[in-house]
């Protein structure tokens, strides 16, 4: 399991997407080659905006979120995989990244969680509960000071759509 190539380039096409100005492969042992198309447009790691200080939605992971989101988006919906294991995928891809084994595992609670909210992808989430629950308490001595600054964010969030700034339009 590994990235061909895991350089990712991108263009910004707003203040939050990016598209792929070139092919991503990942080699999966089990799956065989997965390609990203050039042109698919992602917002590499979906972090909630309390914790990027702790998660950014990029790093050392970004080739394994961009094969994710693209798993997500084309994938399940086709039936040609489950959550459960794009979600799995996206662990092993960090790691042959890699990434440090509490962050992958942070990580993958994460999208794990997203899955369990989420009704399209909820399906097996009972399974890997144990697994989310144990990362998760782990994990929130990490995660229990976001929500002090946690009214803050949503304020300015609230300020930024109300009062936004020009563009190169205006």
């Amino acid at each position: 399991m590994t990235f061909v190539d895991p350089h990712v380039s991108v263009t910004q096409t707003d203040d939050y997407l990016w598209r792929l100005d070139r092919h991503l492969f990942y080699d999966d042992p089990d799956d065989g080659r997965m390609g990203v198309r050039r042109g698919y447009v992602t917002d590499f790691a979906s972090v909630p905006r309390a914790i990027w200080w702790l998660v950014p939605t990029y790093g050392n992971y970004t080739p394994a979120a961009v094969l994710h989101d693209f798993l997500i988006t084309h994938m399940i919906p086709a039936g040609a995989f489950s959550s459960r294991r794009v979600d799995r995928i996206f662990r092993e891809a960090m790691r042959s990244l890699g990434v440090s084994f509490p962050r992958r595992w942070l990580m993958w609670a994460g999208v794990r969680w997203g899955a369990l909210l989420n009704p399209t992808r909820r399906r097996g989430s009972l399974a890997t509960l144990p697994g989310v629950l144990l990362v998760s308490l782990l994990a929130l001595p990490l995660v229990l000071p976001a929500l002090a600054v946690l009214p803050s964010l949503l304020v300015f969030a609230l300020l930024e759509r109300l009062l936004p700034g020009r563009t190169a339009r205006d």
